[in-house]
């Protein structure tokens, strides 16, 4: 795109940012330029239009490239955050499918493939559910011996990790077969991973050198070993993916997204994630934990513990529902090869299955047309996308049966009635539209359409309230992750933003991340979180999962402790049409470093003066930021 284009549409188009959405905006989608910079908005958008056309042929007339292009400057609605990053890039023409998916999903009954396909797809940047029920986790075979897989690095070891994502998850697929399959150890040398710091291509970030993989390995071999003879708990296959998740973290884009599913009445599971018991590893923290079931009145005691405060409250997924109906009572589009959920709980999937997603920023909608109009141009481009290649045999499979996706609204509860009002009539719109243009192109029908996520950090570009949530207070703290190193955290602490460590749950500091702190408040007249019982926030579900997704709606429920047995009787009440739900403590729920964190009008306004806003980040280097999208265990910023 050339200099005058972009000028040209930077004076036309003044773009609604948020209070943090321009540096979150650099950070998280800005590519670097051939002139040595990173792009600004305008350049973004001109990306993905172009990769609309020569990458996923969408086929967009040149007026329709046009309005698509005044939606995104003008934020109506924009593709997924990973889209964002990636398209028009080498690494979509090398990988295809998984470098644009957002969600993914394995069940844990093999002892070798669900973990192997869990690691590349989180090295991916896909964040990845995964179903550890017992009847799945019981078909795994005993560990059949004692192994010792140890680094020794010459070039005589049994196996020389190549510095690749291939070689890293050859490595966990040599240590999963020596306790499964040979029941022999087996040296190998990590010398030829690159050095710690150096970037890495494509998704970019930086390297953190051979110590973690050699460390998550290590402790995946203990876990092993100490099962000699046994069968795996299904603990012990949540601590396996959650070390792989943290190794991911450390090792490649500083990011890894989990959501971990288990039986309602595994006791075990149930508190392997109670902080208040002791002895719960950091590595747990990894992945947001859920339990299936299909009847409340079925939950044990243990499952509400969580709920008062001496751990983290478990979500519910009820499969049953999950696979029964699209939105609500629609019957017709049933789903029935669903086993879990992505990691927010917005989309449910089959085994191996990814998925797409997009968003509509519904306050900045201005009429039922456009709504349609934003809604056709993101519809396509999704199922464009989802039609493309894939190296993995079965995940390509699946996709491209189910050609599942799921287009997003955000801001619902700052939105006005009048806008909410149109997204009926907008649903039934694109599921028509879907039955005509798969005949005309030739692909098969989407199983699923919409959804409602989390949706944190496209949000934050905008300044709405995120997903179907309340804002969180008039006057809060935003914290935003990243990099240590990163040239935006030296910036923030230049320009007077509060800059910490991130604590573990052990109360050490993790020096490889900082936690940057804003100011924010939301416009008078928005729907606060105080304003909003359980059970008003839970009617929100019920709305949206009738009126517009016929995937789930994720939706985190603050409460208060007094709360409990009014939510309890909601869910007696409600839950055969739910088909995911989790819950966060209100303000007490303990947690340090918390996402957001409410605050007075007089904190906001001291903590506003001692700081210069970030307008300008041009100079930057390509370091990660994390947004938490969700409580815990967010999904993927890109």
């Amino acid at each position: 795109m050339n200099n005058a284009k972009t000028k040209e549409m930077e004076t036309q188009v003044k773009t609604p940012w948020g209070e943090v959405g321009y540096p979150v905006y650099k950070r998280t989608y800005s590519r670097p330029t051939e002139a040595g910079k990173t792009e600004e908005w305008p350049e973004t958008v001109e990306r993905v239009i172009d990769a609309c056309r020569d990458q996923l042929n969408v086929g967009f007339s040149q007026f329709e490239e046009g309005e698509l292009r005044k939606n995104m400057l003008n934020l109506k609605g924009t593709v997924a955050g990973r889209f964002l990053w990636q398209l028009g890039t080498k690494t979509v023409d090398k990988l295809g499918l998984p470098s644009l998916q957002n969600c993914a999903f394995v069940v844990v009954d093999d002892p070798i493939r669900p973990f192997t396909w869990a690691f590349e797809m989180l090295m991916l940047g896909s964040g990845v559910g995964f179903n550890i029920q017992r009847e799945n986790v019981y078909q795994l075979p005993k560990v059949k011996a004692r192994v010792n897989v140890e680094r020794q690095d010459k070039n005589d070891a049994d196996f020389i990790v190549p510095d690749s994502r291939e070689g890293w998850v050859e490595l966990l697929r040599k240590t999963l077969e020596a306790s499964f399959i040979t029941g022999e150890g087996f040296t190998y040398a990590a010398h030829m991973i690159r050095s710690k710091g150096s970037p890495i291509k494509g998704f970019g970030g930086t390297a953190s050198g051979p110590d973690d993989l050699v460390w998550g390995i290590g402790e995946i071999n203990g876990i092993l070993n100490k099962r000699a003879g046994q069968r795996l708990s299904s603990v012990d296959c949540l601590d396996i993916m959650n070390i792989i998740g943290k190794v991911v973290v450390a090792g490649n884009v500083r990011r890894s997204a989990q959501i971990a599913l288990g039986d309602h009445d595994d006791i075990e599971y149930l508190r392997a994630k109670r902080w208040d018991l002791g002895n719960v590893p950091n590595w747990r923290a990894m992945s947001n934990n859920s339990v299936i079931c299909e009847d409340t009145s079925l939950l044990p005691e243990e499952f509400w513990e969580g709920y008062k405060g001496n751990g983290e409250p478990y979500g519910l997924i009820n499969l049953e529902s999950s696979r029964r109906m699209g939105r609500t009572g629609e019957t017709q589009y049933p789903d029935p090869d669903v086993q879990g959920y992505n990691p927010c709980a917005e989309q449910s999937l089959a085994n191996f299955e990814t998925c797409c997603l997009a968003e509509v920023y519904l306050p900045n909608i201005e009429s039922d047309y456009e709504l349609r109009q934003v809604l056709k141009f993101l519809y396509r481009i999704n199922k464009h996308s989802l039609s493309i290649k894939c190296a993995i045999k079965e995940t390509e499979d699946i996709v491209h049966k189910n050609m599942r996706m799921g287009i997003g609204v955000t801001g619902y509860l700052q939105a006005s009635e009048k806008q909410r009002s149109w997204l009926d009539g907008a649903y039934e719109y694109i599921r028509n539209y879907d039955t005509e243009y798969s005949k005309l192109h030739g692909f098969p029908a989407s199983i699923k359409l919409t959804t409602v996520k989390p949706s944190g950090t496209l949000s934050l570009l905008a300044g709405v309230t995120s997903g179907a949530h309340p804002a969180y207070s008039q006057y809060y703290i935003r914290r935003i992750r990243m990099s240590s190193d990163s040239s935006l955290a030296a910036t923030a602490r230049k320009q007077g933003y509060p800059v910490e460590y991130v604590l573990n749950f052990d109360g050490t500091e993790d020096k490889s991340t900082v936690v940057v702190s804003f100011p924010c408040k939301v416009p008078d007249g928005t729907k606060l979180a105080k304003d909003m019982t359980a059970v008003d926030q839970l009617e929100v579900i019920k709305r949206l999962q009738k009126e517009w997704s016929d995937n789930s709606v994720s939706v985190t429920i603050y409460y208060r402790k007094h709360e409990l047995d009014d939510i309890k009787q909601w869910l007696e009440d409600n839950y055969h049409d739910v088909k995911s739900v989790s819950f966060l403590l209100h303000n007490d729920h303990g947690f340090a470093q918390a996402p957001m964190e409410e605050i007075d009008e007089q904190t906001y306004t001291e903590m506003a003066a001692k700081v210069t806003p970030i307008e300008s980040l041009e100079a930057l280097t390509l370091e990660d930021i994390e947004v938490e999208d969700c409580d815990t265990g967010a999904c993927p910023v890109r």
